[in-house]
C-alpha cells in the first residue's frame, strides 16, 4: 500500500465526503486498476455520462483523482501527484476484492480492456507491413532497445519520460525501473495501442498523455530520465523538441535520443514523410549545448557481429549540467549481443 502523506482536517474532512458516495468508491476501486476515461467508466457502471461526469468533477475538486485530455477525450487516475492519491488508494486497498458489485465490476473492465486491445489489434496490422519494411533496413528493435536501456542504466525510485511512445514498446521495457513512468505521443490512435499493449503487459499504472512535443503539458525539472526514440526525424524543428525535452529534466537527469545517422534514402522522406534524413554526432551535440547538456555518449548500435543494416542508427545521451558526474565520453560503437 502507498505511504499516506498527513492530511489537514479540512482536507481530509473534502476527500471524505468525496469518497463517501457508493458510485464514487467504486469509481477510485476501479482507477486503482489504471487509468480510464469517460466512456470506459460509463459502459463498466452502467449509467450515463453526465453522471459520471458529475462524480469524477467531486473527486477532482478532493485532489483524489487527476483529470488530462487527449484530444476530444478525458482520461482520470488516482492523483499519484498529492497526497489526496494516496489517500485514494488506500481506500482502495482496503476494499473487499470478492465483494460482488466491486467483482462484477472488474469483470467489465476486463471486458472494456479486452475491446480496446482488440482496436488496438486491428490499428497495428493495418500499418505493419511498412513498419516491417523499415526494421529490415536498420539493427533489429531489439537491439536498440537493449541499447537504451544500458544508457538508462539501472533506473531508480525516480521518474522516465517517453517521448514519441508509439506503441508503448520502450516503455514495457523500462518502466518496471522507475517509480513513475510516462509516454507522450501526438497521436490518438498510437496512445490507443500503446495502452492496450502496457496493460497487457501488466503495466496499466505507466500514464500515456497526448501532447505536443514542443510544449509538454508538465512542469519544469519533473523527470530523471527523458528518452526521445526515433521521433526526430519527422520534426521541422528538432533542435526545439530538444531543447523542450532537456527542460523537463531534473537537476543531473539524463536526455536519450535514438535517431538515424546521416543517410541518402529519399524514399522515406517522401513516402514516409521523414523530414530529415538522418543526424550527425556534431548536430545532436551542438543541440545538447544549447540545451544546457553535456553529451557523454554518442555511439552507433550495431550488433555483437558488427552490423548495422542500411540505415545506420545512433544513441546520444546528454546529462543535466547542473549536477555533472564523472562524464565517460566514448565515441566507440556500443555493441549488443
Amino acid at each position: 500500500m502507498r505511504q499516506l502523506t498527513t492530511l489537514s482536517a479540512d482536507v481530509l474532512l473534502a476527500a471524505l465526503r468525496a469518497a463517501g458516495e457508493e458510485t464514487r468508491l467504486r469509481i477510485l476501486a476501479l482507477l486503482s486498476e489504471g487509468e480510464l476515461s469517460v466512456s470506459d467508466l460509463t459502459d463498466i457502471l452502467g449509467q450515463s455520462q453526465p453522471r459520471i461526469s458529475r462524480h469524477l468533477k467531486l473527486l477532482t475538486e478532493a485532489g483524489l483523482v487527476r483529470r488530462s485530455r487527449e484530444g476530444a477525450w478525458a482520461f482520470f487516475r488516482l492523483d499519484e501527484t498529492g497526497a489526496g492519491g494516496a489517500f485514494a488508494a488506500s481506500l482502495a486497498a482496503w476494499l473487499d476484492r470478492a465483494d460482488p458489485v466491486l467483482a462484477a465490476d472488474r469483470e467489465r473492465l476486463a471486458a472494456v480492456r479486452g475491446a480496446r486491445a482488440e482496436v488496438a489489434q486491428t490499428y497495428f496490422a493495418s500499418v505493419a507491413r511498412d513498419w516491417d519494411r523499415l526494421r529490415r533496413l536498420h539493427v533489429p528493435d531489439e537491439a536498440v532497445e537493449a541499447a537504451i536501456e544500458a544508457a538508462v542504466g539501472k533506473g531508480t525510485p525516480g521518474s522516465v519520460l517517453d517521448l514519441g511512445t508509439g506503441t508503448g514498446r520502450m516503455l514495457e521495457r523500462i518502466a518496471p525501473k522507475f517509480g513513475r513512468a510516462v509516454g507522450v505521443d501526438a497521436n490518438h490512435a498510437m496512445l490507443a495501442v500503446a495502452r492496450a499493449n502496457l496493460e497487457k503487459a501488466g503495466l496499466s499504472r505507466v500514464e500515456l498523455r497526448q501532447g505536443d512535443i514542443y510544449a509538454l503539458p508538465f512542469p519544469r525539472g519533473s523527470f530523471d530520465v527523458v528518452i526521445i526514440h526515433q521521433v526526430l526525424h519527422f520534426l521541422d524543428d528538432p533542435g526545439r523538441a530538444v531543447r523542450e525535452a532537456a527542460a523537463m529534466l531534473s537537476p543531473g537527469g539524463r536526455l536519450i535520443v535514438v535517431d538515424f545517422a546521416p543517410h541518402e534514402m529519399e524514399f522515406l522522406r517522401t513516402e514516409h514523410a521523414h523530414r530529415r534524413l538522418g543526424f550527425s554526432r556534431a548536430q545532436i551535440a551542438s543541440w545538447f549545448s544549447e540545451a544546457g547538456l553535456s553529451c557523454d555518449l554518442s555511439d552507433e548500435i550495431t550488433l555483437a557481429g558488427g552490423g548495422s543494416g542500411q540505415l545506420p542508427v545512433m544513441l546520444w545521451r546528454g546529462c543535466d549540467r547542473r549536477v555533472q558526474s564523472d562524464p565517460m565520453a566514448r565515441q566507440n560503437n556500443l555493441e549488443v549481443a
